[in-house]
């Protein structure tokens, strides 16, 4: 298999998960920005999702432009990375309907902290096999924020499961925004 076709591959289900987000979205019981207002919770969760796997895709898309190699190993790594991805719209929907359960923001934070990791080893594994790319923990990302949106999000989960289930997912927007900060000034 060539680069190409996993990259078209890993393009198409990115884009089929954040199409199926949208679906889980329920109407307003009542047409009034009251009715709209009572699903805020929902529309965060689906919003933050969004987003979240809009910036992973672009961090993919930025910086496999820098891949000449993939193996066996770059293969598996996406499909792992693809299958808890595919979860996000399960997780979305369950953390959106309780959005102040703990065990609902704890597993939405395991997912999207497995596929942080799963993101690292995919960098890890072509900067292995491709050593003039200089990929480090999260492709292009300098390291201290990829220890910080680690942290933020470990953080956000040990809050969540003790204190105040919210945290999860407002440490998972704060480790985006800082992410998007660090993707930003690295490749400049």
């Amino acid at each position: 298999m060539n680069q190409e076709r996993l990259t078209t591959f890993e393009d198409a289900i990115l884009a089929i998960i954040m199409t199926i987000l949208v679906l889980d979205l329920k109407l307003p019981e009542t047409p009034t920005l009251a009715g709209l207002w009572q699903l805020h919770a929902s529309f965060f969760a689906y919003t933050l999702s969004f987003f979240w796997i809009g910036l992973m895709w672009v961090s993919h898309h930025n910086n496999w432009r820098h891949v000449k190699t993939i193996n066996g190993t770059t293969v598996m790594l996406t499909l792992v990375l693809l299958f808890f991805t595919s979860l996000f719209p399960y997780t979305t929907s369950f953390v959106s309907e309780n959005f102040n359960n703990s065990v609902a923001q704890a597993f939405y934070g395991l997912i999207i902290i497995i596929i942080s990791l799963c993101n690292v080893a995919l960098s890890r594994n072509l900067d292995h096999i491709n050593a003039a790319a200089h990929f480090g923990l999260l492709y292009r990302t300098a390291d201290w924020v990829v220890y910080a949106d680690l942290g933020l999000k470990i953080i956000g989960l040990i809050l969540a499961i003790t204190v105040y289930p919210p945290a999860m997912m407002i440490a998972i927007f704060l480790a985006s925004t800082l992410l998007l900060v660090g993707i930003n000034t690295h490749d400049k």
